[in-house]
């Protein structure tokens, strides 16, 4: 029985801002606690010989699941409408587990050049080194991917919108062709979540997710997902198993308080950040906004197609400036705040450069690139501190 029929009575096919409410919940089953305890642990006794000898039973060994992990597990998987989901320890671990379930010594893989940095680093240093082949490929590749499949071709990975640039790839498209050759397609659909996209519908078999950001919500924890289709359920698991991956159960907890409140805050982050993303466009210092949900993104189309929202993360060019001048501009920022990841309810930014981590597109920017996201602040006060800190970059030169 795949964790999706395990859901919570109440969920059924109600409204997703409703079942949001309910997936993963048994309060029964906890003499009427709304939420899942806590359950911390690593020994799980047996009754039995037969038991012990057998493992039977529901719960072997505190890394191998807990109440807790199941309830995670479950509303995981009924979001994505998979067959069953695998929690890891972060967004990246997710990732790899992935890969190494099913990626062998001998294959070749598939990524997106605007794949999450770290992906790259962990199959040029990782993959290769086990004897598989990456290539990289172009986000806007779509059908033509079919001319870079190969005999020994074990995955596709795509990531749409692609990190930091917000390509939009033609997932349908690409999992049509994928299917026709017999390659499974993993996607990295942390930007949306399964909220506003939804892989496994249009094709993938592998959904991932970076539980850190949206799914918890509040910059506290750090965890992964890995939600398949029946076919590729048991290798993740096995894998996910040998390669001892485990969550701690406090980031687990806070991930399962952080989802109930996961529409709300989509729709804010999604509001704000089109506002701040089209006050930016009319600023002098900025050569351009890279936000799919934009008119006037080139993969506009194609985003309104596939996705039913955005959230609150993008990117923009400003016109050539100084580092000292874009030091200035960020370093006294009151609400923006500088560092990684992203999903939070503050606001963040960072400059960036891809340059040195694309191989199969060229990125062109002649100015500075900065990527936002807008937090749950009021927008009246996120657009005085950028003001203020764009007059710090006019002055500074």
């Amino acid at each position: 029985m795949s964790q999706s029929s395990k859901a919570g009575k109440k969920s059924g096919k109600k409204n997703i801002k409703t079942r949001l409410m309910h997936m993963g919940s048994d309060p029964d089953n906890y003499h009427g606690f709304v939420n899942t305890p806590l359950f911390r642990g690593s020994t799980i006794l047996y009754p039995t010989l037969d038991a012990f000898l057998s493992r039977s039973q529901k719960y072997t060994y505190g890394r191998r699941g807990t109440p807790t992990f199941s309830a995670l597990e479950s509303a995981i998987t009924e979001l994505e409408g998979g067959h069953h989901t695998a929690l890891t320890s972060s967004g990246l671990s997710a990732c790899s587990v992935s890969l190494l379930a099913i990626v062998k010594s001998g294959g070749h893989v598939l990524i997106t050049d605007s794949v999450y940095q770290p992906v790259r680093s962990f199959s040029e240093r990782i993959l290769k080194r086990l004897g598989v082949e990456v290539t990289y490929y172009d986000p806007h590749i779509g059908s033509g991917i079919s001319d870079l499949i190969q005999d020994n071709t074990q995955l596709i990975y795509t990531e749409s919108p692609g990190s930091q640039t917000f390509e939009v790839q033609d997932l349908p498209a690409i999992c049509e062709v994928a299917k026709t050759r017999d390659v499974p397609v993993l996607t990295d659909n942390t930007w949306a979540s399964p909220l506003y996209y939804n892989p496994l519908k249009l094709g993938a078999d592998v959904v991932i997710h970076a539980g850190t950001k949206y799914f918890s919500g509040h910059s506290d924890a750090n965890l992964g997902s890995i939600t398949t289709t029946e076919a590729y359920s048991k290798v993740i698991r096995q894998t996910h198993g040998d390669l001892g991956q485990c969550p701690g159960p406090e980031d687990v907890t806070l991930c399962l308080r952080g989802i109930r409140t996961l529409s709300v805050r989509l729709e804010r982050h999604q509001e704000s950040a089109l506002e701040m993303a089209n006050w930016l466009a009319e600023r002098p210092e900025v050569s351009s906004v890279i936000h799919p949900a934009r008119e006037d993104h080139p993969d506009h189309e194609l985003w309104k197609r596939d996705f039913t929202g955005s959230s609150g993360l993008f990117s923009i060019l400003l016109k050539v400036t100084s580092d000292k001048a874009l030091g200035a501009m960020l370093d006294d920022l009151e609400l923006f705040g500088m560092g990684a990841s992203w999903g939070g309810y503050e606001s963040l930014v960072i400059p960036f450069d891809v340059t040195a981590y694309r191989t199969a597109t060229t990125w062109k920017a002649e100015g500075r690139a900065l990527r936002f996201h807008i937090g749950l602040e009021d927008t009246d006060d996120l657009k005085d501190d950028l003001d203020k800190g764009f007059a710090r970059l006019a002055s500074a030169g």
